[in-house]
């Protein structure tokens, strides 16, 4: 028995900063649907996303089916159950937690942190309420479902039993009703069977030839199904442990089972589209319920075992009637042919009920400004999404995404400060995992249309004032009566007021995420609620000091720096004139080293500040801004590009173009940056 703390961190590891562009209300899947549960009772289907939200469906109200969205796992839901009545619903997520939920609410109560990898599947042992976790940590743990819905922000230690054994990634689990056997299914291809009453090993099966995906128990625990990617169900003996039965109706991997109470009847479904009934009593009886669109993931039966849901890889979710001949079987069963299924007509043709999804972005692209993102989706639709302020941008329909890219991507180099991530369907931003990457991008505020203030050309740091945004509620409005208490009081000797960046704010409904670098979630909350007290209390434990220094403590990131060697083009006719190495801000603009050669290289300006710091830094450009366009300075750069030209691998250069852009559009070396002047034609 081991003792684990629902929230909390472990040694402080490296923390990435996320968040998700999306609508407010996301009312449909946008991804595949891993797992449904349906509650008898109030009659409504609990769905499972690849979106990573688990919604609520109204199942006597398909006109308006959706009733709300569960929300709070950052990745894949993989598998969901529901408990105490329907009262209660536990979730496990690739986000490696098991979250327990009020069902009725929909709000997560508490999360549980003990698995270290993706938690791929649950089971549920009704009599007892007892869940049991695992996934590709290879651990298995048993948790009381009383004790996980007791559970508080000070009453946060939870005891659990864990079945150790597994020598592979666990895929699919199952409990009987009582409590008396569970059985795991992994890559390692075999059945482990356990009794979770003393967490003794009972049994090992083999007899599968790929990774087992499903499986079943009856009420007794006599009995197991199993489906496996090899493209076979068996029936197991766990009285004689063997194989009793081989079922294969299936042309691919199976990847999903359920079975009558009686255990007189399977239905099963995989790869290959198809949902077939079988009886297990004759493996050459069975029938094709229904062919989807797409590889089938979960299926739940109606009470009434009139219909089946079945959800797939595709975000729809589709009720199939059952009729009463499927369940004797009637003419539609033949001997199997050896392929399985493959040439029988289904007994559907169309489901009686939809519960419409939407569809997935799966294709995207970064244009050259590292602002913008242009998307196409899973029904060819293509959109525009700008990064820096969280929001879709336009929805350009099913235009051509290359064109569209071509026509949007200017001649112009931002570096790298995000990536993207398509795997829930929705864009899912990453912020650089190393904060110098993060805060690379130093751009002009009024070219990229951030302020229309022309007397003033202001740096601003991408990064920067997207993290200043997301956590802009972080801190709470200070009023002066509070000002003394919040000095002495907040904890960090400060008073902070509410602030975020000066020219823009993101959507309230903005998801931001902290995690560990390529591990764990560690907090997951929307930007408007950053000023509740909880949360205020959670994010002073998990913001990583290098954003602290940007939000809080307002401190501007470095500028970025870029060498370059600057030589007299060897037609110039310009005598005396010795290579120079220099170093200057990574958007400074070739004019700027254009005024550079012609004040200080040729001696042919006035002293009006082109270069600083003993003739070897290029300036030009500040963070608080500089007067750049009066009239003094302006005449300057206007009369020295009348005289002087530069040039880069024998192209003559733009001079509004930045030294980046040069760098990498034209010099595309990874030495240091050669230019050459000459005078003007």
């Amino acid at each position: 028995m081991a003792a684990h703390k629902t929230g909390g961190q472990n040694a402080r590891k490296k923390v990435q900063v996320s968040m998700v562009i999306r609508d407010e209300v996301e009312r449909r899947h946008r991804a595949g649907v891993n797992s449904l549960q349906y509650d008898p009772v109030l009659h409504r289907l609990y769905s499972a996303g690849r979106d990573s939200i688990i919604r609520i469906w109204n199942c006597k109200n398909m006109k308006e089916p959706f009733i709300q969205s569960m929300e709070h796992h950052t990745d894949w839901v993989n598998d969901i159950v529901l408990c105490c009545g329907g009262k209660n619903l536990i979730s496990a997520s690739s986000d490696t937690t098991v979250k327990v939920w009020n069902a009725h609410k929909g709000f997560c109560m508490s999360t549980l942190r003990t698995h270290k990898d993706y938690v791929k599947a649950l089971a549920y042992a009704k009599d007892k309420e007892q869940v049991a976790s695992a996934g590709l940590d290879r651990q298995i743990f048993l948790w009381d479902v009383h004790t996980l819905t007791a559970l508080t922000a000070s009453n946060n230690t939870v005891t659990t039993s864990s079945l150790a054994g597994n020598k592979d990634s666990i895929y699919s689990l199952a409990m009987n009703p009582p409590g008396t056997v569970i059985v795991s299914g992994s890559t390692e291809k075999v059945l482990r069977v356990w009794d979770p009453r003393t967490c003794n090993k009972l049994m090992k099966l083999r007899g599968h030839a790929d990774n087992i995906k499903a499986l079943v128990l009856n009420r007794d625990g006599s009995q197991c199904l199993s489906a496996s990617s090899d493209g076979t169900i068996k029936l197991w003996s766990l009285a004689q442990q063997m194989c009793i039965q081989t079922f294969r109706v299936h042309t691919e991997g199976v990847w999903a089972l359920l079975a009558t109470d009686t255990f007189s009847h399977v239905i099963s479904g995989g790869r290959d589209k198809k949902v077939i009934m079988t009886e297990l009593r004759s493996a050459d009886r069975y029938t094709v319920i229904c062919e989807e669109r797409a590889p089938v993931l979960k299926m739940v039966m109606t009470p009434d075992q009139s219909s089946i849901w079945v959800a797939t890889s595709e975000s729809t979710i589709n009720n199939w009637l059952i009729n009463q001949k499927d369940w004797q079987c009637g003419d539609y069963c033949v001997d199997p042919p050896v392929s399985g299924a493959g040439g029988m007509v289904p007994r559907s043709s169309e489901p009686v009920q939809r519960i419409l999804g939407g569809p997935a972005i799966r294709h995207h692209i970064i244009l050259n400004d590292r602002r913008y993102v242009l998307t196409k989706d899973t029904e060819e639709n293509v959109a525009l999404y700008d990064v820096l302020k969280a929001c879709k941008v336009e929805d350009l329909g099913r235009v051509d995404f290359d064109q569209e890219v071509k026509k949007r991507n200017k001649m112009v180099y931002i570096p790298s400060w995000f990536n993207v991530d398509l795997k829930t369907g929705m864009l899912t931003i990453h912020l650089a995992q190393d904060e110098n990457d993060c805060f690379s991008a130093w751009v002009s505020a009024r070219d990229t249309g951030i302020t229309d203030n022309d007397s003033v050309d202001q740096k601003v740091n991408y990064g920067n004032l997207l993290l200043q945004a997301l956590l802009e509620h972080w801190w709470k409005p200070i009023h002066a009566d509070e000002e003394n208490e919040a000095n002495s009081n907040d904890g960090t000797g400060q008073a902070h007021s509410r602030d975020g960046n000066p020219y823009f704010s993101v959507p309230g409904h903005t998801p931001v995420i902290f995690s560990e670098v390529g591990g764990k979630t560690l907090y997951r909350l929307l930007v408007r609620d950053a000023a509740g007290e909880t949360e205020r209390a959670l994010l002073n434990e998990t913001v990583p000091s290098w954003v602290i220094d940007i939000v809080v403590d307002k401190n501007l990131p470095k500028f970025i720096k870029i060498p370059f060697h600057l030589s007299p083009h060897p037609n110039s006719g310009f005598k005396n004139c010795k290579k120079d190495r220099l170093i200057a801000n990574d958007f400074i603009q070739v004019r700027k080293v254009v005024e550079h050669v012609y004040d200080k290289v040729l001696g042919a300006g006035s002293d009006s500040g082109s270069v600083a710091g003993g003739g070897n830094t290029v300036s030009g450009g500040s963070p608080a801004g500089d007067r750049a366009n009066t009239d003094s300075n302006a005449d300057n750069s206007s009369l020295a590009e009348e005289k002087v030209e530069l040039v880069c691998n024998d192209q003559p250069l733009d001079p509004s173009m930045d030294l980046r852009t040069v760098k990498h559009f034209i010099w595309k070396n990874s030495a240091d940056l050669t230019l050459y002047y000459r005078p003007a034609k």
